[in-house]
């Protein structure tokens, strides 16, 4: 069976990789995912187009042409990055030794690629597998899956394995468990007054909100794995007077469901010091948290044996960062990071390792032959 050169691989990411696509920019996201539905047609698979909503752009969910309704692979992909339109200036691709540089190219489009080639390099040779193959390229991952989850979930349940092409971590190890992740919004309204002659008769939303902070990121337990990180506000109208409004968005980790009920309670029951300033919160558990369970075991067990065969090692890891495979973890065999390995996610340095294209490709493809 012919097996791409990196150089191939690398020509394909590229142009992927070259059409930038942050969650929020729908055209960007809907040009690739026009891309990509495009080169699965050709090589013969049944391409569907779900059109976006709420903002967000269109889903694509492909089947391989054999296997019919009967429960098969699932392969999770995203297309949304967190780069916004124009870091190719400041990002292009570009390659420098083994490294190949551009937005996304990481998280995940080089994984969400080999996907792709992995399936063509099987049609081209005429190659069936044992089970059906799904695979879903979501547009809205890095904002927690609003409109894509009930399609995952949906999906999932006609599945027997779930392979997620997400970056591979620290030097190509693949995951098996990740932390959960809840997301909150919370705002409190104060009364306005000029800070010079009416300073006493303003209650400020701000200082409330400094309170909430300084007590909710005291929760944070590492030995639990359990952490609380208000990662943005937003309040007040003028430095000269008492501020009416602030909002914070809360972000909350967790290793384990009962840490993420437990946060929630605590979260939704806030009260403001302040008898004065009202407060309210919205949110909720976003992503839940999984762990290796027997079944991940031996599926990580079967591709160990596979990467042996190609020539490489293969280690599996726990990560704090979420992932559509999350949503289906507890319920079906899930193997995640099964994408590029490389490093610098989300930043201007974001990269693969070019040597890693082709082992990795081949380990997706074998899991897509071997797996029943």
């Amino acid at each position: 069976m012919n097996t791409p050169q990196p150089s191939e691989l690398l020509d394909g990411i590229r142009q992927w990789v070259e059409i930038e696509s942050q969650t929020a920019d729908t055209d960007g996201v809907n040009r690739v995912m026009s891309v990509v539905a495009d080169g699965y047609a050709q090589a013969g698979a049944k391409v569907e187009r779900i059109p976006g909503r709420d903002g967000f752009a269109d889903h694509l969910s492909i089947s391989t042409p054999w296997g019919g309704d009967e429960p098969g692979i699932l392969v999770l992909c995203h297309l949304d990055t967190v780069h916004p339109r124009g870091t190719l200036e400041t990002l292009p691709f570009r390659v420098e030794d083994d490294k190949a540089f551009g937005p996304g190219i990481y998280d995940m489009k080089g994984g969400a690629y080999l996907a792709y080639a992995a399936f063509r390099t099987l049609a081209e040779a005429g190659r069936t597998t044992p089970l059906p193959i799904r695979f879903l390229y979501l547009s809205d991952e890095e904002v927690g899956s609003p409109t894509s989850r009930a399609l995952i979930e949906a999906a999932g349940e006609g599945a027997k394995y779930v392979l997620v092409t997400e970056p591979a971590r620290n030097g190509g190890k693949v995951v098996t468990g990740r932390k959960g992740t809840s997301r909150y919004v919370i705002s409190t309204e104060g009364k306005p007054a000029h800070s010079g002659s009416q300073h006493q008769a303003g209650r400020s939303a701000i200082r409330e909100m400094a309170h909430q902070i300084v007590a909710l990121e005291a929760l944070t337990d590492y030995d639990r794995g359990l952490t609380f990180n208000v990662g943005c506000i937003e309040g007040g109208t003028t430095p000269n007077t008492i501020p009416q409004h602030c909002s914070v968005e809360l972000d909350v980790r967790m290793t384990k469901i009962e840490d993420a009920d437990e946060a929630h309670r605590i979260v939704t029951g806030l009260k403001p010091v302040d008898p004065d300033v009202s407060l309210t919160v919205t949110g909720q558990l976003n992503r839940p948290p999984y762990q290796k369970t027997p079944e991940i075991a031996a599926l990580l067990e079967t591709a160990q044996g596979l990467a042996a065969e190609i020539g490489f090692e293969l280690a599996d890891t726990y990560t704090g960062g979420g992932s559509d495979g999350s949503f289906l973890a507890t319920k079906v065999p899930t193997l995640d990071g099964l994408g590029v390995d490389g490093s610098g996610a989300h930043t201007l340095n974001e990269h693969l390792y070019v040597s890693s294209l082709v082992p990795r490709m081949t380990l997706q493809r074998k899991l897509f032959e071997t797996l029943q």
